[in-house]
């Protein structure tokens, strides 16, 4: 497997830990008897911090230049 590649199986398998660290621990707050609506909660609350993980991940690693979210814009040109 190239580098890239086992890159790649390491990252989608943090964010699953994630989301399922993130589940269980929502699991534990939360009260029981559950009602669906807690499990509809709990499940967009885990997505949310999955996401925001893979955000940080990206713009920390990949993205490594200094003006990630804005580009500069070319000077004007006297090319009359």
């Amino acid at each position: 497997m190239s580098f890239p590649a086992v890159r790649r199986l390491l990252l989608a398998g943090g964010l699953i830990l994630v989301f399922a660290s993130v589940s269980l621990i929502l699991l534990q707050l939360i009260p029981g008897p559950r009602r669906p609506m807690d499990y509809l909660v709990l499940g967009t609350l885990a997505t949310i911090a999955t996401l925001a993980a893979l955000f940080v991940l990206l713009v920390t690693t990949s993205l490594k230049a200094s003006d990630v979210f804005f580009r500069r814009r070319r000077g004007p040109t006297n090319g009359d």
